[in-house]
């Protein structure tokens, strides 16, 4: 086996030399297979090692190389197959476990990958406090795996494996920067520690550092350049900071090895998507059907394209596979989110609110909200951010003019005024910018551990100098996004409403753009809508309607606080009557007025939002009144917003 992974040529020669003399060798046949598959010939591999699984049918090492050979020919469930058998006839190897764990997710299987990757933490241990963490953390018993594994670490403060397995608890408890903290101290001890730094990457990506985490991956490659799951999450990562031609450039080398990978197919449609390239997306699309009908992703990314309409048998697809009780979780959501798009388009709105329900019943049970902790949180910043404390701060913060954040509801028209503003000469339209929500988080904790953030208080206690110094680390944590060198940028972070306080201190010449809509057609439309993350609140409609009042009572209280400062775009009034609200926004950002403004559809940039399709075409009216179709289900909604109703418009010409 040395030989073999050292030098498979070799190795595959001196197998042949026996084959002469025992041509039923199951060693030296075995060999030859494997290093076929090294060599990059699965088919002549799969050739071998085939008819010897079939043979030798209580071989783990048969079927484990046989699963690899058929995982880069693109047979996922005979790859899947053939993996399972070789970790349940070895149950002590980490490594067939991570080998079907690693095609259960290319194939879409997220809760089997981390069932399998839970036994490759077990069987990678031998010391029997790892051993008893790791079966905690395998029945999800996190403070149970986080107490053995603190008194472990307390004992031998360097194994890096257990910090590694810490890192792994504390992350599904939800403390991500305890997991960051601990996987950093794993590589300054461990370097080399590939796991780790895998693991770390893949943290960063998830809490929208893929700026780091690219740094990290580029590492990995160097070592390994044709690993599927670094170049899948480098793909993503570089879609994320706005880098889609070299991510479409990722993803096409990924299909070049390994073309009948749905998982794989899914993204690149999915980068193809922003880039406008909206015909090639949905082909991607379908191919990820067709090699895996199970995978719920791929009918919901074709139904959020806005644009499409299924066919007949794809709604009977959809339809078979619901029918089906080992549907996971996952996939169920997403195809019940497709199926209630397809429905509406066919003017089945009962049908379709059902299966709209349905998925938002799923999703609410995944991502906990809780209405009361939100509307708190309102109540602190309304005591706080008084007009009284901004007049004692006055111009203190980082003077520079370029930002402009776009806020409000997500589904309520933010993305058409990023096209608009956009498509300014002046002004570049970069994304939905995490750093403002990473910047909280850092302000919130100061320092402390597993205690509830201090923010907004503590931006009280800032200093002019720390007010200054922020808004200049957000300009420069920025710039990666600006690739235009355009004067002016946008943020469109919807929930930045909530932090405006902050960037008011730290950014006070920044342009701050409110986008409202209508409540009850803001609410329905982000309530049928599946976001890939966060958007907590929008899943149950009594939590969406406490959501927008609180959101209306939070942007009244900074009208008042920040007179002139904030301009509101109702979404309707911009539909009716575009050009002059155009005007009146391009006034509000000093800008002079141009043509492409009113013909941004005419845009050629990515735009990597839910309503990429819908901005690329003129302004329609058709969506103004969809939500009245589903007002026979939608009373727990009107009930939830109450009185908002007489008060959501606010003061639309806050500021001109």
């Amino acid at each position: 086996m040395k030989l073999l992974n050292s030098n498979p040529a070799l190795a595959e020669r001196q197998a042949r030399e026996i084959l002469k003399v025992l041509p039923h060798d199951a060693r030296a046949l075995f060999i030859v297979g494997a290093a076929r598959r090294r060599a990059g010939d699965a088919n002549a591999a799969r050739a071998v090692l085939e008819p010897l699984a079939k043979a030798q049918p209580s071989s783990a090492y048969a079927h484990h190389e046989l699963g690899l050979a058929l995982a880069s020919l693109g047979e996922s469930a005979a790859a899947i197959a053939a993996l399972r058998r070789a970790s349940e006839l070895k149950r002590d190897s980490p490594q067939n476990w991570l080998s079907l764990s690693d095609q259960l997710t290319n194939n879409g299987d997220t809760e089997g990958a981390a069932a399998a990757y839970a036994e490759h933490v077990r069987a990678s241990l031998k010391d029997p406090n790892l051993l008893k963490a790791a079966d905690a953390l395998r029945d999800g018993k996190f403070a149970v795996a986080e107490e053995v594994l603190r008194r472990h670490l307390v004992a031998l403060p360097t194994d890096v494996a257990a910090m590694r397995m810490l890192a792994e608890t504390v992350a599904r408890l939800g403390r991500y920067d305890d997991a960051e903290e601990l996987l950093e101290r794993c590589l300054e001890l461990a370097p080399g520690f590939v796991g780790a730094r895998h693991n770390y990457a893949l943290l960063l990506f998830q809490q929208n550092k893929p700026g780091e985490a690219i740094a990290h991956l580029e590492h990995l490659l160097a070592e390994a350049p044709k690993e599927a799951k670094y170049l899948s999450l480098l793909g993503a990562s570089l879609g994320y900071i706005g880098e889609f031609d070299r991510s479409i450039e990722v993803m096409t080398r990924l299909l070049a090895e390994h073309p009948k990978q749905p998982k794989i197919w899914l993204n690149y449609g999915q980068t193809l998507r922003v880039t406008g390239r909206v015909p090639e997306a949905i082909e991607a699309f379908r191919h990820v059907i067709a090699l895996n009908p199970r995978m719920g992703e791929a009918y919901w990314s074709l139904a959020d394209l806005k644009t499409l309409r299924f066919s007949n048998a794809e709604v009977a697809a959809m339809r078979t596979q619901l029918a089906d009780g080992a549907l996971g979780a996952e996939d169920r959501l997403n195809l019940h989110y497709a199926l209630g798009k397809a429905l509406e388009d066919g003017g089945l709105w009962e049908e379709s609110f059902q299966h709209y329900a349905h998925g938002a019943k799923l999703r609410r049970a995944m991502l906990p909200h809780d209405p009361d902790q939100n509307t708190a949180w309102v109540e602190r910043c309304k005591a706080l951010f008084t007009r009284e404390f901004f007049a004692s701060r006055a111009e203190d913060g980082s003077p520079d003019p370029a930002p402009i954040f776009v806020v409000g509801l997500p589904r309520s028209g933010s993305t058409l005024i990023e096209q608009i503003l956009g498509s300014h000469s002046m002004v570049e339209a970069t994304m939905e910018l995490p750093e403002i929500i990473h910047l909280v988080g850092r302000l919130g904790r100061d320092g402390r551990k597993n205690e509830e953030l201090d923010y907004p208080e503590v931006t009280a206690r800032l200093s002019a100098e720390a007010r200054a110094a922020l808004g200049a680390g957000f300009i420069a944590r920025t710039r990666r996004y600006r690739k235009l060198g355009r004067a002016f940028f946008i943020d469109k972070m919807p929930s930045n409403f909530f932090h405006i306080g902050l960037i008011r201190l730290m950014l006070p010449q920044a342009k701050i753009i409110e986008v409202r809509r209508h409540p009850m057609a803001a609410c329905f439309s982000a309530f049928k809508q599946h976001f890939f993350r966060g958007q907590n609140f929008s899943y149950d409609l009594g939590d969406l309607g406490r959501y927008y009042c609180d959101y209306v009572a939070l942007m009244a209280h900074f009208d008042s606080a920040l007179p002139g400062r904030i301009h509101r775009v109702i979404y309707e009034d911009l539909i009716e009557d575009t050009q002059a609200e155009v005007h009146r926004l391009l006034d509000y950002c000093g800008l002079d007025f141009e043509e492409g403004c009113v013909r941004f559809w005419e845009s050629a940039r990515a735009v990597p939002t839910h309503s990429s399709e819908q901005v690329r075409r003129p302004i329609f009216r058709e969506g103004l009144e969809q939500w009245r179709n589903y007002e026979p289900w939608l009373k727990p909604l009107r009930v939830a917003l109450g009185p908002v109703f007489e008060t959501w418009r606010g003061n639309a010409a806050s500021a001109k």
